[in-house]
């Protein structure tokens, strides 16, 4: 006989939710009874008894019933089997159902939603941050991308708004950020800029469009906000923020060796950073965006930490302007003048040149580092007093001392060589046992 899970169960707590979809508003319908989460199986699943299960989400109304693919299945407990609903009732426990506590034989299937609710979502992609990218559009649970025929700032001021970055800078067209895949979603979107929504803007007809995804559209908002350092290499320089369209400089008004250190962290460059007083990477000219900037050992972003409100002209002057150098301030080691790449002179290269590396107190632990690090096996011997000539350009370090466990020349205590104690007849080499 049939009734109602009231009719089985008098004051049953219930709820559900739909799990594995993109959000709350599709996915693979599970029912909690007596608190536990339950699998709904039917084997005539169809839009009324979808539709009730997103009226109970609050999730708009059904846009597709299906059964769950075998990978995508749940396993466990049955809460429901069998369900029959007409489609106006507001719960699926008021639907005409049988209730289960193994899994029953057949071909019950797991069954999901697709509500409206989730059938309309927009997202940035390629752009580093969630302010720029290429826009794509959630609809019919398939992502895609939007033709850039007629795209332009009003269409993209749309994009920026409603994701809650601010305004447009600058409205993207011919995938500058990659072309997308799937499904192209909208074409010839013709927006006034005032549309709450970019789905409200007149356009074709959802998937109508004459394109191809090399015309897939993009959006640069203000709220965009990225780091950089200027006037040296990767992890060394003067620090500038991207903000509201335009790169600008940073005040070093009660900045701590930890926030440089985060500043390094984000950019990749290692955990440690210093302060450079002797402003070598030359003054900005642009705006300067931040002061003020206090990060704590909680922070893994420069945008977590606290900071004065962002304002073109933070600094009173140039010589407020943030430098900083990284642990992590080199770039690759290659060893030159021996007969293979795993024994020659040590070259390292840092601020755009190869230079080489004093072997003062330089000895096997070094060169074990220096080997690990090219992949070359073990030291085989440490050379010193230039055994495979002499280099040229810049001698970077002094005084190199590791331990030998090192993963890499960067993280053992050195000096940087300032003056002239050293000349490249004392150029340090290895010999490697790769």
């Amino acid at each position: 006989t049939w009734g109602t899970l009231c009719d089985y169960l008098p004051g049953l707590a219930e709820s559900l939710r739909l799990s594995g979809g993109e959000s709350r508003c599709a996915g693979r319908v599970e029912i909690s009874l007596h608190g536990v989460w339950s699998r709904v199986l039917d084997d005539n699943w169809d839009i009324r008894d979808a539709h009730v299960v997103c009226t109970q989400l609050q999730c708009g109304t059904a846009e597709k019933a299906y059964y769950l693919p075998k990978s995508e299945r749940g396993t466990g407990l049955v809460g429901l089997r069998s369900v029959q609903c007409t489609g106006n009732e507001t719960q699926l426990m008021l639907c005409n159902t049988s209730y289960y506590q193994t899994v029953p034989t057949g071909v019950s299937e797991d069954v999901g939603v697709i509500c409206s609710g989730e059938s309309l979502q927009m997202r940035l992609v390629n752009g580093t941050n969630r302010c720029a990218g290429r826009v794509e559009l959630y609809h019919h649970g398939i992502w895609g991308t939007i033709c850039d025929d007629n795209w332009d700032l009003s269409d993209a001021n749309v994009v920026c708004k409603q994701l809650g970055c601010g305004h447009a800078i600058e409205a993207f067209v011919s995938a500058h950020y990659g072309e997308g895949s799937g499904q192209i979603w909208l074409d010839d979107v013709n927006c006034t800029g005032a549309e709450s929504d970019l789905w409200a803007c007149p356009s074709r007809a959802w998937g109508h469009h004459n394109c191809q995804h090399k015309e897939d559209a993009g959006v640069l908002c203000s709220d965009f906000l990225a780091l950089r350092l200027v006037n040296g290499n990767d992890c060394a320089g003067r620090v500038e923020v991207f903000y509201n369209g335009t790169w600008g400089s940073v005040c070093s008004n009660r900045m701590s060796l930890l926030t440089a250190a985060t500043m390094c962290k984000h950019l990749g460059c290692g955990d440690g950073g210093g302060i450079a007083t002797d402003f070598k990477y030359g003054r900005g000219s642009g705006p300067t965006w931040l002061d003020h900037i206090e990060c704590t050992e909680e922070h893994s972003s420069l945008w977590q930490c606290q900071s004065d409100p962002w304002d073109p002209q933070s600094c009173s002057n140039r010589a407020e302007e943030t430098h900083i150098t990284c642990t992590e301030c080199f770039g690759p080691l290659r060893v030159m003048g021996g007969e293979d790449e795993c024994s020659g002179r040590v070259e390292m290269w840092h601020q755009g040149s190869w230079g080489t590396i004093c072997d003062d107190t330089w000895d096997v632990a070094d060169a074990s580092v220096v080997c690990r690090q090219l992949g070359c096996g073990s030291a085989v011997s440490a050379l010193s007093e230039a055994a495979f000539g002499e280099g040229t350009g810049p001698i970077w370090l002094e005084k190199v001392h590791c331990k030998g466990t090192e993963l890499s020349l960067w993280d053992c205590p050195a000096k940087p060589l300032f003056g002239k104690n050293c000349d490249h007849k004392e150029d340090a080499a290895v010999n490697c046992s790769g």
